[in-house]
């Protein structure tokens, strides 16, 4: 795992063919299905040299959770060792890493429509810090944890004890958020340095645009997606329903991107490396996928 554009689909992919590996994508947007390009999708040629698995598995409209993504990724984990292969799974969407890797409460509250709409609605009425106020109320850690203006945080955690009766927080093991690794399992973090990293996002945002990510949303907003479906609500497709449906301009559209994807990969960043159990390596200018995936089997037992 790592952070988004450091490159992990071509080491995978390498890595993968030198270990009789079949790959298990553990990103939460790549589940969706015609959410192709703002996802970064492994392509066809890509997907013909490895299996990939849990990449478009729902719909557009579905709301996909992380119960949904242990129950998959555990499906195939078992399948593909059926089969004699090696299972690697392949993401920078650290909780659906950890839910497959480690001992991990993970809370059993299926989505309430009815009761995150009346939450948005407060949101709209109030703004998100007054429902973190609430938060705060009954479950300080977690509130603690979770910035004043995520809506979209506050609410799960709001729904999680609507539905259980019990705090989020009281879901979390003593170890913390990252859990208890299984038996068996390697974690291998990649990185870049900073600047580079920054670089490959801008490239990775300008070719995305080049490949019409503007008509692939236009195209999901005509078929019927609504503008705050989960699918939509992520990383550059939030941005691009912003450009169709409220007129912002495509210049200060994909700056908006960009910038924020900078902070996501941050972010990303900050999450793995609070993680004992990651061991990094770090892919210098010239490394070829490759050179990386040679390196990394050095380390690893199999």
């Amino acid at each position: 795992m790592g952070p988004t554009a450091v490159g992990k689909t071509a080491v995978g992919i390498a890595l993968a063919e030198r270990l009789n590996g079949e790959l298990i994508s553990a990103d939460a947007v790549a589940v969706y299905k015609k959410l192709d390009i703002g996802s970064a999708k492994p392509t066809q040629d890509e997907q013909a040299r490895v299996r990939f698995h849990l990449i478009d598995v729902a719909e557009p409209t579905d709301d996909f959770t992380m119960t949904d993504f242990e129950r998959l990724a555990s499906a195939a984990i078992s399948e593909i060792r059926s089969r004699g292969k090696l299972p690697i799974l392949l993401g920078g969407t650290g909780l659906y890493v950890r839910a497959v890797t480690s001992e991990l409460s993970i809370p059993a509250a299926a989505p309430q429509p009815e009761f995150r709409a009346a939450r948005w609605a407060e949101v709209e009425e109030f703004g998100a810090p007054w429902l973190h106020a609430k938060l705060t109320g009954i479950d300080p850690p977690s509130a603690a944890k979770i910035q004043p203006g995520d809506g979209k945080r506050i609410i799960r955690a709001l729904e999680v004890f609507e539905v259980t009766g019990q705090p989020l927080s009281s879901f979390h093991t003593p170890e913390g958020v990252h859990g208890i690794l299984k038996p068996g399992v390697q974690i291998l973090g990649l990185d870049r340095e900073r600047e580079a990293l920054y670089e490959r996002i801008d490239r990775r945002v300008d070719q995305m645009m080049t490949e019409g990510f503007i008509a692939e949303v236009r195209q999901l907003l005509d078929s019927g997606v609504p503008r705050d479906a989960k699918s939509l609500i992520s990383l550059g497709y939030r941005h691009l329903v912003q450009f169709h449906c409220d007129e912002v301009s495509l210049e200060d559209t994909v700056a908006m991107i960009k910038r924020d994807t900078r902070r996501y990969a941050k972010r990303q960043l900050s999450w793995f490396r609070n993680d004992p159990a990651v061991n990094w390596t770090n892919i210098k200018e010239g490394d070829s996928a490759e050179d990386v995936a040679e390196r990394l089997e050095i380390g690893i037992s199999v």
